[in-house]
């Protein structure tokens, strides 16, 4: 299938139509209304129900663009509908969440902030993904939105160091804001040039609850990543038990014992900063032990 190209002429870019959900997507729809373009549309998830009554709250992007006074549609193929009354120039999608059908990237250009070294970590978690599996850097790369699973062209990416403390929230809020300016200034100079996703494709699949499942046996720098990626939890006398935040640190200790707010694994010790037992609200570590009393007890079992 043929798609049709950005525009390569900045002056063509008037009309740009958005696609996101999440909070992570709203700096670049802020950036697009800030640097003057109009958005006919937003295209976002479905309003969730909060608790356990009736009433529902709008995704993040969607609160954004009422804010703004923009339209806003759940259903995808609304965008056709407004393409077809006045062309589209553009539409942008950052984190939407949905597969975007043929019959649509046929008729409107569409290019996509991926949070990735592309062709390394395509699909849903690619900043998780990096940081579990120890990555020094990832990028952010806006691309061409193909049929395929973020199989598009490239045509602007930087490079983003991985701190070694950082957490998945770090990255998403310093890569939002990057991801937001590069677009822009992309847009400002025009689509002139794209190039092929070149290297080994790796696939960074939606994360698992076993995915953050802490197993004491293995070394503190790979649980350390768990815990940075968030809720990774381990179990304390049969119930979970959720670690937010932790330091690597030497330790002797065996795999799993805890002994003065550390835990032991194969060659080190995971210091505990911010924990969460079974049933109760997030705490700090030092006050969970002050009336736990948690020496000598293990995770795990």
């Amino acid at each position: 299938m043929s798609l049709p190209l950005p525009p390569s002429d900045p002056g063509d870019i008037r009309r740009v139509a958005f696609l996101g959900t999440p909070e992570i997507a709203v700096p670049t729809l802020v950036a697009l209304c800030d640097a003057g373009y109009e958005i006919p549309l937003v295209v976002s998830g479905a309003d969730k129900r909060r608790g356990r009554g009736k009433e529902t709250s709008p995704t993040p992007v969607k609160a954004a663009a009422l804010e703004r006074s923009i339209a806003v549609a759940a259903a995808v193929d609304d965008l056709l509908e407004v393409h077809r009354m006045q062309p589209i120039d553009l539409a942008v999608v950052v984190a939407f969440g949905k597969m975007i059908r043929p019959h649509l990237l046929s008729e409107i250009p569409m290019v996509n902030i991926h949070f990735s070294a592309l062709p390394r970590w395509r699909g849903a978690a690619p900043v998780e993904r990096a940081i579990l599996e120890g990555d020094a850097e990832t990028a952010i790369a806006i691309m061409t939105v193909s049929e395929g699973l973020d199989e598009g062209d490239v045509w602007a990416q930087i490079r983003v160091p991985i701190d070694s403390s950082a957490t998945v929230e770090d990255l998403w809020n310093q890569m939002s804001l990057q991801g937001a300016e590069l677009l822009i200034d992309l847009m400002a100079r025009g689509f002139s040039a794209a190039e092929p996703q070149v290297g080994e494709v790796r696939y960074a699949h939606k994360l698992t609850s076993e995915d953050l499942m802490l197993d004491w046996n293995r070394s503190a720098s790979e649980l350390h990543r768990i815990i940075r990626v968030g809720d990774a939890w381990t179990t304390l006398d049969g119930a979970r038990f959720k670690i937010h935040a932790a330091t690597i640190v030497e330790s002797s200790l065996p795999a799993g014992v805890i002994e003065d707010g550390v835990v032991g694994t194969s060659d080190g010790g995971i210091e505990l900063i911010t924990v969460q037992p079974a049933g109760k609200p997030r705490m700090d570590a030092a006050a969970w032990a002050n009336g736990a009393q948690p020496n000598g007890m293990v995770f795990g079992v």
